[in-house]
């Protein structure tokens, strides 16, 4: 993919989530079969924080992600990052709400090209954005940079059911039901269409697992959620031995 052909998509996308961010909580639900925050439960167990532990939430949306693990660190500092303002915006009332705002820092930013140090968070987590990015390789192998030795790079993302009948059903209902849903809730019919389009050259879960393992990430772990519909992704950062 030249440079020249990932401008528009990520201008597009960039249009997409400027223009849904009251409605992307909703849509959540719509487009998880109100899962997501099952899988978001099963992703902190999974993570296993520590109080003070560090992170960065990429494409970090509306917070949910950012906050919770905000919550299960207690006093470490978070970072969420998004290049979407009208997201992040949504994501800030949510931050003030709970008094967080001195426990989490919210940056405009590009995930492709992060604005931090080498080694300098415990985890980097990514939720239903790594689809979105014109080169996920490029974002994954940022994320690994900016984490620590030992630290944890976290994908959560909608993945390719691969048992029928559900596989079959899902996709009726991504092509055919979904934009129509969209229609109804968010006005934005042609703005859902790309969903689909976006996962349908998205890796499945075996093919991402082996694209973190290329990053160098080490002890990568997929596991398949909601009959595949969705996939947690972690792998670690090597300890340098001097």
């Amino acid at each position: 993919m030249g440079s020249g052909e990932t401008k528009p998509k990520e201008e597009y996308v960039h249009s997409v989530f400027q223009s849904i961010a009251g409605k992307y909580d909703v849509m959540n639900d719509i487009l998880s079969f109100r899962r997501h925050k099952a899988w978001r439960k099963f992703t902190m167990k999974k993570m296993n924080m520590s109080k003070g532990d560090t992170g960065l939430d990429l494409c970090c949306g509306t917070c949910d992600w950012t906050l919770a693990m905000a919550e299960a660190s207690e006093t470490g500092h978070m970072h969420g990052l998004d290049f979407s303002s009208n997201m992040l915006e949504v994501g800030q009332t949510k931050i003030n709400a709970v008094q967080r705002q001195k426990q989490i820092t919210l940056t405009q930013g590009n995930a492709m090209s992060l604005p931090f140090e080498d080694n300098s968070f415990d985890y980097v987590t990514i939720g239903f954005g790594l689809r979105n990015v014109p080169d996920l390789r490029q974002v994954l192998s940022e994320m690994q940079r900016v984490v620590k030795p030992g630290g944890m790079v976290v994908c959560l993302e909608l993945s390719k059911p691969t048992w029928q009948p559900f596989k079959g059903i899902y996709y009726f209902y991504f092509e055919k039901v979904l934009p129509n849903l969209a229609k109804v809730f968010a006005k934005s019919f042609e703005q859902y269409k790309w969903l689909p389009d976006s996962l349908a050259i998205f890796p499945g879960r075996k093919e991402l697992a082996d694209i973190f393992a290329e990053t160098g990430l080490q002890q990568v772990q997929a596991y398949p959620l909601t009959g595949g519909i969705a996939a947690l992704h972690i792998g670690t950062k090597e300890n340098q031995h001097v």
